[in-house]
């Protein structure tokens, strides 16, 4: 893997792969660094992405990577991106174990981690029952009785949609209430709003049974949404110079509609730039990054 890259993309779940098939097929000279840790690896199946739903997201990844290994020009590394410099003629990227690559545009599709709430049982049911998108598993709890952790004011939005899904119960996080519309409108719903703290989730193994409250109560729930804190999964664009931007779960790099950072040369594709998160729209940004950034290529030629 010697000279300079064209591309090297930090990243390599749907946003990271989906930027990369653009410049290979584009005959561009292109590196994928993958850590192994996506975001969606708690997950058994992704879910409303066109042509690709209830398949799980391992198989997703693996197909895009046998598409992508047909193109000479495609090169991937497993590995910790561990700091990212801007160089002349682009970016000189360091990898865990003295490794480093260079790259005329670096693609940043480093995913988010999720800072979960502090509730006993909470975290062994994250990605099954325990869960951040309705739009991505709502369908398949089946119908039945739901909970939303509300830990933010914000979570009126969510609380609104949830009642197509299951009859909903909403739990107020201790400092969170709801302005006098916001509780109409989740009324009309038909949501109810519990404002005992939740201690624990009960469970069998996987399976969700019910949360129980300060009080000792215990409301039966099938699944439990919650409005987990989120970081960049990699420190990489705040070191190189990159805009942040603050989202109501937490910092997101700040791009602009083709994924283009405050830093020359610098893209941007996925959960860690933007505030929105699902499988769909994580991989339309990647291909929104990788046009960019080949056409930036072309534009310095």
């Amino acid at each position: 893997m010697s000279g300079i890259y064209d591309v090297v993309v930090i990243g390599g779940s749907f946003a990271g792969l989906s930027a990369a098939m653009q410049l290979v097929r584009a005959r561009r000279r292109v590196l994928v660094i993958d850590a192994g840790k996506p975001r969606n690896r708690f997950a058994q199946a992704a879910h409303g992405f066109l042509g690709q739903d209830g398949v799980s997201p391992a198989q997703i990844r693996s197909t895009a990577m046998e598409q992508l290994r047909r193109y000479p020009s495609f090169s991937e590394l497993d590995g910790e991106v561990i700091a990212a410099r801007r160089e002349t003629a682009g970016f000189a990227v360091s990898l865990a174990g003295d490794r480093m690559v260079l790259a005329r545009r670096l693609i940043l599709a480093v995913g988010v981690r999720d800072d979960l709430p502090e509730i006993e049982g909470l975290a062994p049911l994250w990605g099954t029952s325990v869960l951040h998108c309705p739009y991505c598993h709502g369908y398949e709890i089946g119908g039945g009785p739901i909970g939303l952790l509300a830990s933010s004011p914000l979570a009126h939005h969510q609380a609104a949609l949830l009642p197509d899904w299951g009859e909903t119960t909403v739990f107020l996080e201790p400092g969170i209430d709801f302005a006098d519309d916001e509780r109409a409108l989740m009324a009309r719903r038909g949501v109810h709003i519990e404002r005992e703290k939740v201690v624990r989730l009960v469970a069998d193994g996987k399976v969700l049974q019910a949360a129980e409250l300060a009080d000792g109560r215990r409301v039966p729930i099938k699944a439990l949404f919650v409005q987990s804190k989120v970081v960049p999964a990699a420190p990489l664009a705040a070191e190189l110079g990159a805009e942040m931007a603050e989202g109501p779960q937490g910092p997101h790099i700040r791009i602009d509609d083709w994924g283009a950072t405050t830093v020359s040369g610098l893209f941007a594709a996925g959960d860690a730039a933007t505030p929105m998160h699902n499988a769909t729209f994580a991989s339309a940004a990647g291909v929104k990054a990788g046009v960019m950034a080949h056409r930036s290529l072309i534009w310095e030629d």
